[in-house]
């Protein structure tokens, strides 16, 4: 099998020292760990340039544009990466899909205003990329062998240069807002509880959106709100000069390595304080509470179906249950979720089967979606889908895009929320749902 090329660069422990370079470049992107700065994550990944845009088309289904993303990987090249190598990615499909690509693959009401336009589904097919493995303290670029030399040699030479440009600025023009007031919130609320008192559903994860206008530089915003929010799923899209996706993301859809499947599901959350004590009794308050433990569990299990479906049968394992993650702005309850994916199956199988996840839906999830989509009166976009990446030899990994901005024709939004039991009071779901973007929207109206 082909091997890719590697050519090592000087480690930059912030990925913005290369890839400020070509952020403005066509198909820009980058998965950032937030490390050194974050305790978890390894590796940063970066390109641009794809060889093709693979965008969802209207009237596509889900189906079917999986099936694009397998044909372009395909065409491709199967590649391998050097014996000693573990780095994550030998070339393939970098990008997003929004949580609306959601009702490509289920049946949904369109109840929910569609006002942002941004497309269901953008994956690029690239053929480098530049990755930092932050564990051995390394940056390299990544070459498939199906990359152009002369296109390698340009690249090299982009890398070498001294000086990369700087970011211009970013501010708000006004404080975020909230779409949804207390009492419209409250209203919401106490429909979801009807609903779960009917039998129609156990948990529903209910949002709402806050926004102001802005201008000036995207990126700029970013290396802002990642110094103050580092996190193990970070990511920059941009979309256009003065549009793009940012994403401060604690939680991992699914990842597959060499066919082992792990997915890590957020439930249970808690406010971190300034105060040392305070914050260690809301971390203790959070890992003995019996309500946020039965929201996890339902999630658990959700999930545990989900990923059955394309795993070979009786090896889902529920390694991880209940741990305490602590990140700048709230405690969380994580579990861990695994299985080994079937001889017959693929990443993007499991993708068809299990997106978007089910901790930012709710259960059951088909059903919780379509209360989502009556009740939450405008489409969530990137919040909730997933930033990820696919490569020729099938390794993937993905967030969830929780903790996630978009900036788009001088607005910049972002979308707070939290799962909704029988238990539950209005009034901390919804301080619950500001709490977890508070850091994002100080951290804006600070610059």
């Amino acid at each position: 099998m082909p091997t890719c090329t590697l050519h090592p660069l000087p480690y930059q422990p912030d990925p913005a020292h290369y890839f400020s370079r070509l952020r403005l470049a066509p198909g820009a992107i980058l998965l950032d760990s937030a490390r050194p700065v974050a305790e978890r994550g390894r590796f940063d990944l970066f390109s641009a340039w794809p060889l093709q845009q693979l965008q969802a088309q209207d009237g596509e289904s889900g189906e079917h544009y999986l099936q694009r993303l397998r044909q372009a990987l395909a065409g491709l090249g199967e590649a391998t990466l050097p014996d000693d190598s573990e780095l994550p990615f030998a070339g393939g499909l970098i990008g997003y899909l929004s949580y609306d690509f959601g009702r490509r693959l289920e049946h949904l009401p369109q109840q929910a205003t569609d006002d942002l336009g941004l497309p269901d589904a953008q994956l690029g097919l690239y053929a480098w990329a530049a990755i930092t493995d932050h564990q051995l303290r390394t940056s390299q670029l990544v070459f498939h062998p199906a990359l152009a030399d002369s296109e390698r040699q340009r690249l090299i030479r982009l890398f070498e240069e001294d000086d990369a440009p700087l970011s211009g600025t970013f501010k708000l023009l006004s404080p975020m807002q909230g779409d949804l007031r207390a009492e419209q919130y409250h209203a919401a609320f106490d429909q979801v509880q009807r609903y779960i008192h009917a039998g129609d559903c156990y948990q529903i994860n209910l949002t709402q959106r806050f926004r102001a206008p802005c201008q000036g530089d995207p990126w700029h915003a970013y290396q802002a709100l990642r110094s103050a929010c580092p996190t193990p799923f970070s990511g920059f899209q941009q979309l256009s000069p003065d549009s793009a996706l940012l994403s401060f993301s604690p939680e991992r859809f699914i990842r597959v390595s060499q066919g082992d499947v792990e997915t890590r599901p957020i439930k249970g959350t808690r406010p971190r304080s300034t105060d040392p004590e305070q914050d260690l009794r809301n971390a203790r308050e959070l890992q003995a509470s019996t309500k946020d433990r039965s929201e996890n569990l339902m999630i658990v299990d959700l999930l545990r179906n989900d990923i059955g479906r394309t795993c070979e049968i009786g090896s889902v394992k529920v390694p991880e249950l209940f741990s305490l993650e602590s990140y700048p702005n709230v405690h969380h309850l994580v579990s861990s979720v695994t299985g080994r994916l079937a001889a017959d199956k693929d990443a993007l199988d499991l993708i068809a089967g299990s997106f978007p996840g089910g901790s930012i839906t709710g259960a059951p999830k088909i059903r919780a979606m379509q209360i989502i989509d009556e009740l939450e009166p405008t489409r969530r976009a990137l919040y909730c889908g997933s930033l990820l990446y696919l490569d020729v030899r099938g390794e993937m990994d993905s967030s969830i895009a929780i903790r996630s901005l978009l900036v788009k024709e001088g607005q910049v939004s972002c979308w707070g929320g939290g799962a909704v039991v029988a238990d539950s009071a209005w009034e901390a779901e919804y301080e619950e749902s500001i709490a977890k973007v508070r850091v994002l929207m100080e951290s804006l109206q600070e610059l």
